[in-house]
């Protein structure tokens, strides 16, 4: 990577305008610059049309855990000649050299640049407390810097088919690791990501509160996956451009533990009711 112009990608649903806020002033701190790309899924907020920042609306939710705006702001981007993209969601923030960061990081290695970066991340509770948890194999889509690399697979976000989009994320993970894709990770953490879920606090020793959501279940999305005939498997798999029945095989091959402990996926579930249940 060769140096800018850079792109950030921000969906945003329902956030405040105070933490929206949040979100802007970490992108507009950057010590290497980036334009913010502002996408509204469905409810737009007249603010950010004065702000130095470029806001888009799309009009209506999509339903769809932002998988439109991740899938719709890469291609603009794209098309507008940005040599790089990341993501950031609206409920979130960067630390000041996170993009620093992922240029250093692309430019690491002689000879052989990286088709993809992967940012280090702190995930947070909504009140800022830190929780010391992440998932293995998974990577969450604030953590991506796309160099030209990876521009081939930016579009994945878009053509997924529903049934899998609550785990959006993670199919684009089999997307990045099935295309071979060359990955290379940033020095230490620089995504602050705020999750108010139920595991997180309980690695903290805290009750969640009501409000508080559970880890997204695989189980439904496999159970379709496994349902499907040959035909209609393999039109999702072009879709996802993905192996699904290689997804679940791969998921089913977990370290196996008592059914009674936590399940080795993260989800903060007992293994008997997570994957050990396949």
């Amino acid at each position: 990577m060769n140096g800018g112009p850079f792109a950030i990608i921000t969906p945003y649903y329902k956030e405040t305008p105070e933490i929206l806020r949040r979100c802007v002033d970490s992108v507009k701190q950057q010590s290497v610059p980036a334009d913010h790309f502002l996408i509204s899924d469905g409810y737009p907020q007249d603010w950010l049309d004065g702000v130095g920042l470029r806001h888009l609306r799309l009009g209506t939710a999509h339903n769809d855990f932002g998988n439109t705006p991740h899938g719709l702001g890469p291609l603009l981007a794209i098309s507008e000649g940005y040599k790089a993209i990341g993501f950031l969601d609206g409920d979130n923030w960067y630390d000041p050299d996170h993009v620093e960061q992922c240029c250093a990081a692309a430019n690491s290695i002689e000879g052989a640049r990286p088709d993809l970066i992967v940012a280090k991340r702190r995930i947070r509770l909504p009140d800022g407390a830190l929780a010391n948890v992440e998932e293995a194999n998974h990577i969450d889509t604030n953590c991506y810097w796309l160099p030209e690399g990876a521009f081939p697979v930016a579009h994945h976000w878009l053509t997924m088919v529903p049934q899998v989009v609550s785990a959006g994320d993670r199919v684009f993970y089999r997307v990045v690791k099935e295309r071979l894709l060359r990955i290379h990770y940033t020095k230490s953490e620089t995504v602050n990501y705020v999750g108010n879920y139920q595991s997180f606090y309980r690695v903290l020793g805290k009750t969640p509160p009501p409000d508080a959501k559970p880890s997204i279940n695989l189980r439904p999305i496999f159970d379709w996956i496994l349902s499907l005939d040959n035909d209609r498997r393999r039109i999702a798999n072009q879709r996802c451009r993905i192996d699904l029945l290689a997804w679940v095989r791969d998921y089913r091959s977990l370290p196996q533990v008592g059914r009674n402990e936590p399940c080795p996926c993260g989800s903060g579930r007992k293994y008997k009711s997570c994957h050990g249940a396949y």
